[in-house]
């Protein structure tokens, strides 16, 4: 029993008239941090506790549902621990409205009594009255242990319902960029395309898997380019998340989770790209893109990657036709699915064009060079 607990049960020197509380609020899932009542009434229940006891809040510490069991995982205990730390001369009393806001966790329950015992501070519980008994101990004991078995298996039965969820061909966890959950007229909810994302990710994807895009590099600048994709503290898409966008099978319409052992499940969700596209980008990925050997390509059609097609955008391809008694030069677009998939421009067409066209350019003029 420490000193401070002592002094406030054997020899009374501790005045609830001018005696110092804090207050710790914790929700347990996103759905109560999110609408905001958990935390509230928690903290309004705390408040009446102490204003009945006659003691004096001096802070109130929050925690959402991140952290689990481990209490010095959770941001707004080890702010009120370090409250402690910088106060050893004061002896607070920690108030929460009920035991499973403490410590979900026999093992880290323990832990946190202790912590906060050799900080000098008592625990009072509304629904829990402390006793240093052996007898209040054991009971103590077995109420967390009665949380931890709660909360274990309220996770199992949550996994099981994700799990069947899955099985049926509909994603559980979190949509990915281009997607948003929409509920159903079964009560559940699907990932649906969300725009404007939905075609800018089937547009980078597809024109990685086509090589208008070489690199992932390349993916990211055009990326970073609408104001409607994710940036990071700096303003800069990371290409983690290109690389993400890549590799998941999701956006053609298949799911994969390694934890659940589930690989390339077909979804019921509408996939932004075809399985064969999402392959294309998987080999670019691994090195195993095929292409021909061609030595003279790049002499013979200059252009070759750097003229798009009128229809579809995509950077053309070039060929040699043989005709009946000489060769034919062509640019191409091989982009299937697009209206001029396989139609043949001569080169000469094309190139004059560009020469057309870059005799038109003109350079424009610095005005803030002194220079004519």
């Amino acid at each position: 029993m420490s000193t401070s607990r002592i002094c406030a049960t054997a020899s009374g020197c501790l005045s609830a008239k001018n005696q110092k509380a804090i207050i710790y609020c914790r929700v347990s899932s996103t759905k109560q941090t999110t609408e905001g009542t958990g935390l509230q009434s928690q903290e309004l229940r705390c408040r009446r506790y102490a204003a009945d006891k006659g003691y004096d809040v001096a802070a109130v510490f929050p925690d959402d549902a991140s952290g689990g069991g481990d209490y010095m995982q959770r941001p707004g205990m080890v702010a009120l621990l370090s409250f402690l730390d910088a106060q050893p001369d004061e002896n607070f009393v920690v108030i929460f409205d009920d035991l499973k806001r403490f410590a979900r966790d026999t093992v880290f329950h323990l832990q946190l009594r202790q912590a906060l015992d050799a900080r000098g501070a008592q625990v009072e519980c509304l629904n829990f009255t402390f006793e240093d008994t052996p007898e209040g101990q054991f009971i103590e004991t077995i109420l967390a242990a009665q949380g931890e078995l709660e909360r274990r298996q309220n996770k199992r039965q949550v996994v099981q319902k994700m799990r069947a969820r899955l099985e049926l061909g509909y994603w559980v966890f979190h949509p990915p960029l281009g997607y948003a959950y929409e509920k159903l007229p079964d009560g559940g909810k699907m990932i649906m395309p969300q725009e404007p994302n939905a075609s800018i990710i089937r547009e980078a994807l597809e024109g990685y898997a086509s090589g208008r895009f070489v690199s992932a590099s390349d993916v990211k600048r055009f990326l970073a380019r609408h104001p409607s994709i994710p940036k990071d503290g700096k303003g800069n898409v990371r290409l983690q998340l290109v690389l993400d966008l890549l590799r998941r099978p999701l956006y053609a319409g298949y799911m994969t989770v390694e934890k659940w052992k589930i690989s390339m499940m077909q979804g019921k969700h509408e996939p932004l790209i075809s399985l064969e596209t999402w392959q294309a980008i998987q080999d670019r990925l691994e090195g195993r893109a095929y292409q021909p050997a061609r030595p003279t390509v790049h002499e013979d059609f200059p252009l070759r990657h750097f003229v798009a097609c009128a229809s579809c955008n995509v950077p053309m391809t070039s060929a040699w036709s043989k005709g009946r008694s000489k060769m034919y030069a062509y640019y191409v677009c091989q982009h299937k699915g697009c209206d001029l998939y396989g139609k043949s421009i001569r080169r000469a067409d094309v190139e004059d064009a560009f020469t057309d066209l870059v005799r038109q350019l003109s350079p424009r003029l610095n005005r803030h060079s002194s220079h004519p």
